[in-house]
């Protein structure tokens, strides 16, 4: 359990310090927490999205995967 606290200062906006407040749960992770236990997720299809998120971690980056610029024929410009 994570234990998240912001101190108010006595001429500090309400707004600012909730928006203080909200920075600091996105930090600690407790946003991402709720959102994965506000339903149920099967342990296959757990296993699933892990496993997705590792190959897409390990895929190997190819010169290929790029988009390629041509600087041949019409771009204005002079050399």
């Amino acid at each position: 359990m994570v234990q998240v606290e912001v101190s108010v200062d006595s001429g500090e906006a309400f707004d600012r310090a909730l928006a203080r407040f909200k920075k600091m749960c996105g930090k600690a992770g407790i946003v991402t927490e709720i959102k994965k236990r506000s339903f149920y997720e099967k342990p296959s299809e757990k296993r699933r999205r892990i496993e997705m998120k590792r190959q897409r971690k390990v895929k190997p980056r190819r010169m290929g995967d790029r988009p390629h610029f041509n600087n041949s024929g019409g771009g204005g410009g002079s050399h």
